[in-house]
Formats: C-alpha cells, structure tokens, sequence
C-alpha cells in the first residue's frame, strides 16, 4: 500500500473511526458473555469506506435506512491480521485514539490468549475497556456482566456438586 493513502485512512479513522469491546449474552452456562471486538467507521460517503474495505482487505460494508454507510471489521482473526498492523504501521495523532487502540490492542491479546473465558479476564477486559470511547454508551453495565458471570459459576458450582435444579 502507498503510503499516502495508508496515512489518509488513519487519519480519517482518528477522526471518525472507532475501536469497540461489546458483551453479548449466550446460552452456554459455561461462557454466559460472548466478548467482542470490532473497529468500525461510518460515513454519508460510501467511497472512502469502500477505499477502507479494499485497502485492509477484510470486513463488511452496509447501509442505514438514512443513508448512512458502515465499514466494520469484527472478525478476530482479520483483526489481528489486517486491523491492528494497519494502524501500527499507521499511527493516530490524537491522544484519544492512540489511547483506544492501545487498549483494543491490549483486550485483543486477552482473547487471543483465551483469558476472557475466565472470570478473572473478564474482569481485566472491563477494567481496560472502563475508559475506552470516553465510557461510551453500552447495552450492559459491568454490574450486570459480573452479576450473569456469577450466577453462571454458582451453577457451574452446583452441577458438579449435584445440586443443581432444572
């Protein structure tokens, strides 16, 4: 890739673009919270997003009712190899930014490393993602991802006690 245009990318992404760690609930007793990452930008102008997608050579494009266009990538494997060399070859200048993906970066390791599936990293994923997007809005509080984690190992606890209740 040009460097130019490497460079333009990063700097529209400072600007616009945006590093998440989202919770979303599963079935599984022994994994209650599916942990996931995603880097996304949005934008009226569906050519730079689609210059996004060419360039890093993964994610999804698609559109709002209102015309607004979404390039997404949250695939952890096109993450670790596409998003996050990127934007180390390709650095944000504003503090935020390098702050956010600094800790993207830092939860990505924990899920590579499968820490997230104890509730010990999950703990360290909320405690990193605390002041990412500057506390964003999430769908679920940390209270409540603590309280469904407990509940899951008390479970856990009783099945293998044998005291469980269906």
């Amino acid at each position: 890739m040009k460097p130019d245009i490497g460079y333009y990318l990063a700097g529209f992404a400072d600007g616009e673009g945006s590093f998440n760690v989202s919770f979303r609930p599963r079935q599984d007793y022994r994994a209650p919270w599916k942990v996931s990452l995603c880097f996304n930008i949005s934008q009226k102008d569906r050519v730079i997003l689609a210059l996004f997608k060419h360039h890093m050579g993964c994610g999804t494009m698609r559109s709002r009712p209102d015309g607004v266009w979404y390039f997404e990538v949250n695939n952890l494997n096109a993450i670790w190899e596409r998003v996050i060399p990127f934007f180390k070859r390709f650095r944000f200048l504003s503090a935020k930014k390098k702050r956010d993906f600094a800790k993207f970066c830092e939860i990505a390791e924990l899920l590579r490393d499968k820490e997230h599936l104890a509730s010990s990293g999950i703990e360290k994923i909320l405690e990193i993602r605390r002041d990412m997007n500057d506390g964003g809005n999430r769908r679920y509080s940390d209270t409540e991802i603590r309280r469904k984690i407990q509940e899951s190992s008390e479970t856990i606890r009783q099945i293998r006690q044998g005291t469980a209740t269906e």
